[in-house]
């Protein structure tokens, strides 16, 4: 049997080397962060051949003292700490001793350094471990350290080193996000004897990074600032517009320091809920200061994860700042068109516009008394259900929301904290419109006090006298004479909404007060609507969606849901961690109007559902509801089980794309755009509207700005 015995120090040394360098790239973070913990305004990096033959790294820091640069090859020597409590204080990059002396093991290593109150520098070689002695030399003020021949005496780690272009990408990676957290410092990378970046030092962070990504990205940068008690975060995010299929351009920072946490990155993704498509990913760059004290770097090799003492707080103090931020902007799209071919000649211009002037005046003559009718609006209070869905992809999440009361216990407070702010629409969703029978609860016609719906009154009964009718249903076809647009001109405000005191305090879309607006539908798909600076296109499938989306929730939070019992049982197989992450879910969906229980072997019994959705399919639902479970941690799930639900009951009950509108729904749905949090976007992020400025028809049609 074989006895234990102490490791040398050259083993230990490539052993830990494995851990710290993991390829050039590793080398010359380590290298680039000592620049800055020795107080350099000026590195650069030269790389040859992807990092695998050159790697050198020069400052002008304050250089190491010819004493202790031996020291600096050697095995958790540091100038950085002292005492086990220092672990607790650190604010330099770097403290554990080991980069060094690992990069000496399997490289060729050289340095030369002088302080600047010396007359001469030092140097010292290291050859696949091996050191030389240490000789005076002639080199500026600073620290240039040299890595040739990177595991050398390793030949199986250098194996599995990349191309040189792919290593490189590396090495730009690591080298972006230093001079990112220290736009204070010039920094200067060069390959194969190229400057690739030169970034003089700026007090502008914006300034570096359209020196790194361009204006496309530094001009969509919403500022951010916030501090609480000792935090304070600041940065940018990106307009939710500018998002990505990776997290590459997330970028946090702990005390100038890149680091990555998954609780961080999931209050990212809580803040751009309902803003951005599913399945994307945010632009950011924020910068987290905090105590020391408060946060432990030594948990990982390589630092990149951190630890905070309260992780919430932290959690909250990202979420918030940004959630507030939006809540201040008008966030919705702008339709950008191409620039028109426009007549030079301001002569001929004015010419064949006085020419289609006298022709256009008698052309609307000539047929206005036979057209006059065409736009007249249908009388039909229903329209038929034609179309098809479009709204098939992947489920999407919900809106970002600042209330902070309660729906239930843990589940309940993130879900209430995180996305619910209480909705005082004073109207309801009836059952026919959601199971396909009737409309929604906006469709009826303004003004009129006889059919507004009581608020109080219970769903099913305001549906049977408002709308259940004998023979009267929106699966019924409507008059082929009417014309292909339907216009309405929006001058009222529906009976439900007509009481301003039913609102107090509510918090308005832009133009909330803008009634009198003209509009007509399109395709049986969009709303083109009239506004005082353009016109604005919407999205009446998107647009529904986000109205009903409000209204569930605020029936979930008013604990308000209406379940369907089944005579009979119905199992669903989901497999064993399906089905028990569904059971740990129950009492959530439960208050959906689910109503689940345990049958073995991986299979539930569905015994209730929630009354609104009887016409979907429960078992797909539930399926869905259970992978999406599956692909996040149960803690994640637990805050975003009722979001995904109501997100999931909204698109499937919204007028579908195709689905013509009568005059009154036309109006309702403009009506209620101004009532609900977030107009601009649907719960799954797609915006709601387009904006088509004045200016921009003017351009297009050649009319020079008149």
């Amino acid at each position: 049997m074989r006895r234990i015995q102490q490791l040398s120090n050259s083993v230990v040394n490539k052993i830990a080397a494995g851990e710290v360098i993991e390829r050039p790239a590793s080398v010359v973070k380590e290298l680039v962060e000592n620049s800055i913990d020795a107080g350099a305004t000026r590195v650069e990096v030269d790389i040859a051949a992807g990092g695998s033959e050159l790697i050198r790294v020069t400052d002008d820091g304050g250089g190491i003292h010819a004493d202790d640069i031996l020291l600096a090859v050697t095995t958790h020597a540091t100038s950085k700490i002292r005492t086990a409590e220092d672990l607790f204080q650190v604010s330099t990059l770097g403290f554990r001793g080991e980069a060094l002396a690992s990069i000496a093991e399997v490289s060729h290593l050289r340095i030369r350094s002088r302080q600047p109150e010396s007359e001469t520098g030092s140097e010292l070689v290291v050859n696949l471990g091996e050191r030389s002695e240490v000789v005076p030399c002639g080199c500026a003020m600073g620290t240039c350290i040299e890595i040739r021949q990177l595991f050398g005496n390793t030949p199986v780690r250098r194996k599995f080193l990349k191309s040189a272009s792919t290593e490189f990408g590396h090495i730009a990676e690591q080298f972006t996000r230093i001079a990112l957290a220290r736009s204070n410092v010039h920094m200067v990378l060069r390959h194969n004897d190229r400057i690739v970046y030169e970034l003089p030092a700026t007090d502008r962070l914006l300034d570096r990074l359209e020196m790194f990504y361009g204006s496309a990205v530094s001009e969509q940068m919403i500022s951010i600032e916030n501090t609480v008690g000792t935090m304070r975060l600041w940065g940018y995010a990106g307009h939710p517009a500018l998002n990505k299929a990776t997290r590459k351009l997330q970028h946090l920072f702990l005390n100038g320091r890149w680091f990555q946490d998954r609780s961080i990155q999931h209050a990212l993704t809580e803040a751009y809920r309902g803003l951005i498509m599913v399945q994307r990913h945010p632009v950011c760059f924020l910068f987290l200061e905090i105590d020391p004290a408060d946060v432990d770097v030594n948990v990982h090799p390589t630092k990149v994860e951190v630890r905070f003492q309260d992780s919430q707080q932290v959690y909250r103090l990202l979420l918030s700042s940004l959630r507030n931020r939006f809540l201040g902007m008008d966030l919705e799209s702008k339709l950008r068109v191409p620039a028109a071919a426009t007549i030079a000649d301001p002569v001929e211009q004015n010419e064949l516009q006085n020419e289609f002037s006298q022709w256009a005046k008698a052309e609307l003559l000539r047929n206005a008394a036979s057209t006059g009718s065409a736009l007249q609006l249908s009388a039909s209070p229903h329209a038929s259900t034609t179309g098809t869905a479009d709204h098939t992809d992947i489920l999407g999440r919900g809106p970002f929301e600042t209330d902070s009361r309660g729906l239930m216990t843990e589940a309940e407070d993130d879900l209430s904290e995180n996305r619910f702010e209480a909705a005082n629409l004073s109207w309801s969703a009836p059952t026919d419109f959601i199971s396909g029978r009737g409309l929604s609860p906006f469709i009826h016609p303004p003004g009129d006090d006889s059919t507004a719906i009581d608020p109080n009154g219970p769903p099913s009964a305001q549906v049977s006298e408002q709308w259940a009718s004998p023979g009267d249903s929106f699966s019924s076809t409507e008059d082929d004479s009417r014309p292909p647009m339907e216009m309405a001109t929006h001058t009222g405000t529906p009976a439900s909404f007509a009481d301003p005191a039913s609102h107090p305090a509510e918090r308005r879309s832009p133009a909330a007060s803008n009634f009198g607006v003209r509009a007509l539908q399109i395709h049986d798909c969009y709303l083109v609507v009239e506004t005082d600076e353009g016109m604005t296109v919407i999205d009446q499938h998107a647009l529904h969606e986000r109205i009903l989306y409000e209204e569930f929730r605020k029936r979930v939070h008013s604990h308000a849901m209406e379940s369907q019992r089944l005579l009979i049982p119905i199992p669903i197989q989901l497999g064993f961690r399906g089905s028990s992450l569904l059971l740990e879910c129950a009492e959530h969906l439960q208050r959906l109007g689910f109503d689940i229980s345990e049958f073995g072997q991986g299979t539930i019994l569905l015994s209730a559902y929630p009354a609104m959705l009887g016409k979907l399919p429960q078992e797909q639902l539930l399926r869905d509801l259970a992978e999406q479970l599956e692909s996040s941690s149960l803690e994640s799930a637990h805050r975003d089980i009722l979001d995904e639900l109501l997100n999931m009951m909204a698109c499937k009950a919204a007028v579908k794309s195709g689905q013509k509108l009568a005059q009154e729904e036309i109006e309702a749905l403009l009506t209620q755009r101004h009532l609900v949090d977030d107009a601009h976007h649907c719960p799954h992020g797609r915006p709601t509207a387009l904006n088509l400025s004045r200016s921009e028809l003017d351009r297009q049609f050649g009319r020079l700005g008149s």
